[in-house]
């Protein structure tokens, strides 16, 4: 079943731009992940230091793959860019009853 995922980014003072950068430097990879759909970084309008990151998967399961394929390393590297611990959770479309 298909899935979107929301993912919740807040900037470090000062790191905001730094934060742009990265998380637009994930969405090549997602896409090229088997099983994505579709991926997007967004930025608050009246806060700049806040980010929305959207995706759209096939599956689960096809999300939790790109998860660990992810460089580690370059995850780490980016925790100081990071004001408060990234926050998500995936969706699926309602279907009217």
């Amino acid at each position: 079943m298909a899935i979107t995922r929301i993912n919740h980014f807040s900037a470090a003072d000062t790191k905001e731009d730094q934060l742009q950068t990265f998380l637009c430097s994930l969405v090549p990879y997602i896409t090229s992940c088997d099983g994505n759909l579709m991926c997007e970084v967004l930025r608050q309008q009246d806060s700049d230091n806040k980010f929305v990151v959207i995706e759209k998967w096939e599956s689960v399961e096809a999300h939790q793959q790109s998860l660990a394929n992810f460089p580690s390393d370059d995850m780490q590297a980016a925790m100081a860019l990071f004001g408060a611990p990234p926050s998500g959770a995936a969706y699926q479309k309602v279907v009217p009853i």
